[in-house]
């Protein structure tokens, strides 16, 4: 019986033949998928073949099958989980997202803001924002510089341009987000 502890090499047909179907049923009983449990026996049998000189060995095959099939479903279920974690926050954030956009188009009502008003909203955000900030701000979306030029211009970095104009960004977005549709078209002109 091949259950037994020897000292001769297993013929591995014979052992692929009896032992399968029962490892396929032991690991499907745990990552459900039939794929699934079929890909990780396999994998098992592969790397019993690719180690085949413990075959020669006295092992007990079952438990080497099982315990190998076991550590792979424990392998696999741990992958799931953490796959499953990262897809649900990422549609969670999506809804809040969605939530915050569809929010802001309910609470805005363009025909209550004249261009005027709207100016002013935006040119109080822009007052608000720190002084070398606002002005490379206004040097980029206003007077419509290149941000290589504008860095040349000031004598400072073009990541220091990128960074301030990202600061610019955030504080536009974090005080327009109620005019959400203002702030995406005057940042897009």
């Amino acid at each position: 019986m091949l259950t037994e502890k020897r000292n001769i090499p297993y013929d591995f047909e014979e052992i692929y033949v009896s032992y399968f179907s029962r490892m396929k049923c032991f690991a499907q009983e745990y990552v459900l998928s039939e794929e699934d449990a079929e890909n990780i026996v396999q994998d098992v049998f592969t790397e019993l073949w690719e180690k085949k000189e413990l075959l020669t060995y006295n092992i007990n095959l079952v438990a080497f099958l099982f315990t190998s099939i076991k550590n792979r479903c424990i392998d696999h279920l741990r992958h799931d989980i953490v796959v499953r974690e990262a897809v649900s926050q990422m549609q969670e954030e999506y809804q809040i997202t969605l939530k915050v956009k569809l929010a802001s188009l309910e609470l805005f009502d363009q025909s209550l803001l004249s261009e005027q008003d709207i100016e002013k909203i935006i040119s109080e955000v822009i007052n608000s924002l720190p002084d070398k900030c606002r002005e490379i701000f206004i040097k980029s979306k206003i007077e419509g510089k290149k941000q290589k030029d504008i860095a040349v211009e000031m004598n400072i970095s073009l990541k220091t341009v990128e960074n301030q104009m990202n600061i610019a960004y955030k504080k536009l977005k974090s005080e327009l987000k109620d005019y959400l549709p203002l702030l995406l078209f005057f940042l897009n002109n």
